[in-house]
């Protein structure tokens, strides 16, 4: 097929929803599909507030018609609820163009603690989006059954994969314990460092041995002069570097209670560190069944018990994941335009 992606999440940006679609391309490309991408990078932006390295497209619905229409697409996907997004879908409802889409990020939880916004309203403004589509993909069951419970339709499960050649136990490359020299046991957390990632009930845990933290965010300024020298901060690492790290920790701390999937949990299993976490959405799934991890309502307790999880029984359950199984799921899940 001839697959059009309309995204307002791609490059420059490093989070899950680039890395999946970014994925998905290159897999449903190595599977003999064409695949045309219409992001922020084809017009103007300017920041989005309060996350100046998101661009949000100045796009009318024409010039994002005219976009999708030069690609001479047979399925075309819209992956995000951002300006791109509605513009597709206006324009694809204007075409009588049937589509799909996708639940990455789970906005109204985000909205809620920034600007006070009620679930129920945000809620509301996000099954009015998807609710045109031939069908909603989202990354978990949880996540499939919480839509259904809001009242989205046509909802359809498309997991997530892992790339196990560069997340493995021994990465190449110096071993970051080796020049940090900080005592252990080591407990990392990866990702944007932001209030909807919680990463405060982490940093504020009592634990044994030394904290480490992987990412960037509008709340780090705020949370160094918080936690300070108590905790060592990388910054943004690029995927080699990041293995590094995932094989020199001992407990991998996933404290959000909002994230739809999160791919850093599979790249730290991938590399054999196991993984604590609350039990929610997400770490509930992506962890279901596999002894891999240790989740509960006390995250202190449990990154105390994945310190006793054998680092090869993470690396057994990752390997269960893969990008290629994942983009089949997705293609499956694709109408044609005219339905």
């Amino acid at each position: 097929m001839r697959v059009t992606i309309v995204t307002d999440a791609w490059e420059p940006q490093v989070n899950g929803v680039v890395r999946t679609l970014k994925e998905t391309v290159r897999e449903l490309q190595r599977l003999g599909h064409s695949v045309s991408m219409v992001t922020p990078a084809s017009f103007r932006t300017l920041p989005c507030p309060s996350y100046p390295e998101i661009r949000l497209s100045l796009a009318t619905t024409g010039m994002v018609g005219r976009a999708i229409d030069a690609t001479e697409c047979d399925a075309l996907h819209v992956a995000t609820e951002g300006p791109l997004g509605w513009a597709a879908r206006r324009y694809a409802l204007r075409r009588r163009y049937a589509f799909t889409t996708a639940y990455h990020t789970r906005f109204p939880e985000y909205l809620r603690p920034r600007l006070g916004v009620p679930l129920d309203w945000s809620y509301a403004a996000m099954r009015h989006f998807h609710a045109p589509a031939a069908r909603v993909m989202a990354p978990t069951p949880s996540i499939v059954s919480d839509l259904e419970a809001r009242r989205f339709r046509n909802v359809v499960l498309w997991s997530r994969g892992v790339d196990l050649r560069m997340f493995n136990p021994e990465p190449a490359g110096p071993n970051p314990r080796e020049f940090l020299k900080e005592e252990r046991p080591i407990f990392l957390y990866v990702g944007r460092v932001a209030v909807e990632k919680n990463v405060e009930a982490f940093l504020s845990l009592d634990l044994p041995g030394t904290k480490w933290v992987v990412g960037e965010g509008p709340q780090l300024a705020e949370l160094k002069a918080r936690h300070g020298d108590s905790v060592h901060w990388a910054g943004v690492l690029a995927q080699h570097e990041l293995a590094r790290f995932y094989a020199a920790a001992d407990v991998f701390v996933f404290p959000s209670r909002t994230d739809t999937f999160g791919l850093v949990l599979l790249e730290a299993m991938a590399c054999g560190l196991p993984v604590a976490a609350y039990d929610v959405p997400g770490p509930r799934d992506v962890l279901a069944g596999s002894e891999a991890g240790a989740i509960g309502d006390d995250l202190r307790a449990a990154c105390l018990r994945a310190l006793d999880i054998p680092r090869s029984r993470a690396r057994q359950h990752a390997a269960l994941f893969s990008w290629e199984a994942a983009a089949r799921q997705f293609s499956s899940h694709l109408v044609g335009l005219r339905g």
